[in-house]
């Protein structure tokens, strides 16, 4: 991502495997933002549903859409951003300044921010382009911030190079995946963004979501499953040669391809340059409006499911179409399973659930049932499908 006039991004491509991925290897991203007095807030009901560099005029108006986070102020924090977004009650992470660290920031910033990017090529000053920031600048960049204020997290967002090695827009440093290792030493929440719909035709990743997927599995294993990951999506037609404009059904896709693949929050990029500039362009195109507005607040219902540990190896996914992988994550709530899937290829299949028990399952948001008799159970999937599933076990079961 970058701020107002800037690029944008685009995706990358690698295929996903067939079983249930794990999550934030610790009690939970919550316990772990629990480190911080004034950070990112820690119950169980949280789950972090953040916008890119907002105008906080707009603060109630993405409240009302599902949206509990800002990420970045234009020139800010000002004490006029910080008094808007606290009337809203808005909570922020942007740069550290001088208005931050008053008494202005006390009550809304809940985490510190490196500048955006610095895995990708930097601006040389010349019209043209430099290497990226060097990892160690960004390590020692984060002892600063931590210095200066320990009682926030340091947050820091990459680029596509996360998902894709072979994006071209990290200059030199092109197909050098070991680098995000390093990155993720400078900070305490790592987050990376990539836009599968919104990119060039002729680039390789184009069309393909599953990258977000991947680019999760490969943050998380940059982080050491120690740090909680945190994924930005699309939700508009950012740029003129963009290939496509995402669909509500696309969105909702990578929202969950991240959420299954272990991301602790998400992010939507809500800008667009065509066919003029308009920061807000979420908030202006009301079918994608109504459809993030719905992911959200499925999102916050199961927010405490999404932010307890994930159950490893518990339940089994087959695939009738091993082209058309099913991945899913299992967690456990209120003494509930909960199985959240998504197909991962634009591809019909049916899926075979084995939950190892007989239960009664319901598929949330969609008003059916499905009896798992002798402990599995199927459901047919269209190309990206989701299905979310709240399981009751019966006697014999879990």
């Amino acid at each position: 991502m970058r701020s107002a006039g800037a690029r944008y991004l685009m995706a990358g491509a690698l295929a996903a495997l067939v079983f249930s991925w794990g999550a934030f290897s610790m009690d939970g991203a919550n316990t772990y933002y629990a480190r911080w007095p004034r950070g990112v807030p820690s119950g169980a009901d949280f789950f972090p549903v953040a916008v890119w560099l907002q105008s906080p005029s707009n603060a109630r108006a993405y409240a009302e859409a599902g949206i509990n986070l800002y990420v970045g102020l234009w020139k800010g924090p000002t004490e006029v951003q910080l008094a808007e977004l606290a009337a809203a009650g808005m909570k922020v992470i942007c740069n550290q300044n001088a208005v931050g660290l008053s008494r202005a920031g006390e009550q809304v910033i809940v985490g510190w921010m490196h500048d955006d990017e610095p895995d990708n090529a930097q601006p040389d000053g010349k019209g043209g382009w430099g290497p990226p920031v060097p990892p160690e600048t960004i390590v020692k960049g984060y002892a600063e911030i931590r210095a200066r204020d320990g009682s926030r997290p340091v947050y820091l967002n990459l680029g596509q190079g996360v998902a894709w090695d072979g994006w071209y827009g990290r200059g030199v440093r092109t197909n050098h995946p070991e680098d995000y290792a390093e990155y993720a030493k400078g900070c305490d929440i790592a987050s990376f963004d990539i836009y599968p719909a919104n990119c060039r035709a002729k680039d390789e990743p184009c069309g393909k979501p599953w990258y977000v997927a991947r680019g999760v599995d490969r943050l998380r294993a940059a982080v050491g499953d120690a740090k909680p990951v945190w994924c930005w999506l699309e939700c508009t037609k950012i740029g003129a040669d963009s290939a496509a404009r995402p669909t509500p059904a696309q969105v909702r896709a990578e929202v969950w391809m991240a959420l299954v693949h272990g991301a602790n929050g998400i992010g939507y990029f809500c800008h667009s340059w065509t066919p003029r500039f308009d920061d807000a362009a979420l908030l202006h195109e009301r079918p994608m409006l109504e459809a993030v507005t719905a992911i959200n607040r499925q999102i916050r219902e199961l927010a405490p499911a999404l932010n307890s540990p994930t159950i490893r190896g518990e339940v089994k996914v087959e695939s009738s179409d091993p082209a058309a992988p099913v991945d899913a994550m299992v967690k456990r709530h209120g003494g509930r399973t909960f199985v959240f899937a998504v197909a991962m290829r634009d591809r019909q299949t049916t899926a075979t659930f084995r939950l190892g028990g007989p239960a009664s399952v319901e598929v949330l948001g969609e008003g059916r049932t499905i009896q798992a008799l002798e402990g599995s159970f199927t459901d047919s999937f269209r190309g990206y499908d989701v299905h979310l599933y709240r399981c009751e076990m019966r006697a014999g079961g879990r």
